[in-house]
């Protein structure tokens, strides 16, 4: 039988997490005398409220009977922060309907960053504030559920990603202990109070760095101003976002190892070479046609071309420059990144890079099959031979992607969207990367959007973040089975 205490009692701290946050909102908004401050407070008091009432004790020796309880909780976890996240969108009368303030808040939390709201500045900063911390707190929160981290119980493990193989297996860090956690949060916490400084360093002011450092670390792409970041264009302050852009896109567990100084297991880490190897290339290629085509000037391309390929490689989708027009080789360059995403074990979404090197790697082995069919020819990753039954499972995922993807795009088209803007639209919000190439792309919001799909895409945007196998399983008769 599923557990309900357990379930209940993670997601009681997630609420009261949540709440938490909410009041933080509220205090910025009382600090600046805003007359929203008063919503604010009232949305964390009833997350909080929530949150107390849903607490279940639980017994010494209580432990979990399976995986289910885990499939419940991080859809649940996401569902509910999502549903309650409306609240200040709705108490403060600055989101009309629940439709809408329920895209809002699912865009945050799943570090999506599409976005329904046309005019940031009409918002109070106590608001804008908390939409921006919906997305660091989606951020950290995917990275520790998809490293097992669950700070509740040591008997609940849940593993989001089916191909949790980074090739490091003795490397990793426990990711049961309490140590671990407090860890992750640390360095999460640091990079993004790193980055607020930077950016102050270079002329932002506190509140708006400290929003974009939120919307950074966690992939997530809110501005807290409109049009994203084309407010803030100096080169300095673009390439400070951009190194951070690709930190976020790395494991949490690396950039600590780099910390302690322990290059060895970053050198020998295959995905973080290949994820690296990738923004280079792809920064360079973008960088060239952009001068080449005159744009922009050389040092200009060059950054342009290193912001807008981390940007879209992390799944990031922050822009300062509307890269419909910079013609269509560069927009399928672009599309094509939408389906890379960062490494395992960051708040990246999309395919992620170890899915991408596996599936080149089997590629390749398929090949030399076929040449030498009685040869046993695995694959190895970092050394280590991974298990076929994982790309197996691997194929399977990419596959769903795709199908799902395109199933989506048909959805898009019957609202009267065309060919690009259906299949571009379809892939970013899946991949968790907000704007894309169409009518939905740079400078853009999802306002005009029918209701149906709003809702079409909240779910689209939750499938992408939860990994899409562990959202449909809830949809199939053999779960509910003892």
């Amino acid at each position: 039988m599923v557990n309900f205490r357990i379930i209940a009692r993670v997601i009681s701290l997630a609420l009261v997490i949540e709440g938490l946050f909410m009041l933080v909102s509220a205090a910025v908004s009382f600090f600046l005398t805003e007359p929203a401050a008063t919503s604010l407070l009232f949305s964390g008091i009833l997350t909080l409220v929530a949150g107390i009432l849903v607490f279940s004790p639980l017994r010494n020796e209580e432990k979990v009977s399976g995986y289910k309880e885990g499939y419940i909780i991080t859809v649940g976890i996401w569902l509910i922060l999502s549903l309650f996240g409306t609240l200040p969108y709705l108490f403060t009368g600055s989101v009309k309907n629940f439709c809408d303030a329920f895209f809002e808040s699912v865009s945050g939390f799943t570090t999506t960053g599409a976005t329904i709201i046309t005019d940031l500045d009409a918002l109070p900063k106590g608001l804008i504030l908390w939409r921006n911390l919906t997305q660091w707190l989606g951020g950290i929160g995917f990275i520790l559920i998809s490293l097992s981290v669950l700070p509740v119980l040591r008997a609940v493990n849940i593993q989001l990603t089916i191909t949790d193989f980074t090739g490091q297996s003795t490397d990793k860090l426990n990711p049961r202990t309490s140590e671990t956690f407090k860890m992750l949060v640390t360095v999460y916490l640091i990079l993004t109070l790193a980055e607020t400084l930077l950016l102050v360093i270079g002329g932002v002011n506190v509140f708006d760095a400290l929003c974009i450092s939120l919307s950074t670390l966690s992939t997530g792409g809110f501005s807290p101003e409109n049009n994203s970041l084309a407010g803030f264009g100096s080169p300095y302050v673009l390439l400070v976002i951009t190194i951070f852009m690709f930190l976020a896109g790395v494991n949490l567990t690396l950039v600590y190892f780099g910390y302690k100084q322990n290059f060895k297991k970053i050198s020998g880490n295959s995905e973080f070479i290949f994820y690296s190897v990738i923004v280079l290339v792809f920064l360079i290629l973008m960088s060239l046609i952009l001068w080449l085509k005159d744009i922009f000037p050389p040092v200009q391309s060059l950054i342009q071309g290193a912001f807008q390929t981390i940007s879209i490689i992390t799944t990031t989708g922050f822009y300062n420059a509307d890269y419909n027009l910079w013609g269509g080789f560069l927009i399928l360059i672009i599309f094509l990144l939408m389906f890379t995403g960062g490494t395992s074990g960051s708040a990246s979404g999309s395919l992620n890079m170890i899915r991408v090197l596996l599936a080149a790697k089997n590629t390749r082995h398929e090949m030399k099959r076929i040449i030498h069919p009685n040869a046993v020819i695995p694959v190895r990753l970092d050394g280590k031979i991974v298990p076929q039954t994982l790309i197996y499972n691997l194929l399977v995922f990419i596959t769903l992607y795709f199908v799902i993807i395109c199933i989506s795009a048909i959805v898009l088209s019957f609202m009267g969207y065309d060919l690009i803007t259906s299949f571009s639209t379809s892939a970013s919000i899946l991949g968790n990367i907000g704007p894309g190439p169409g009518s939905f792309g740079p400078f853009s919001t999802f306002a005009s959007l029918p209701s149906g799909g709003k809702w079409f895409l909240a779910f689209l945007m939750l499938l992408g973040r939860l990994e899409i196998l562990s959202v449909l399983v809830l949809f199939t008769r053999s779960f509910y089975k003892r």
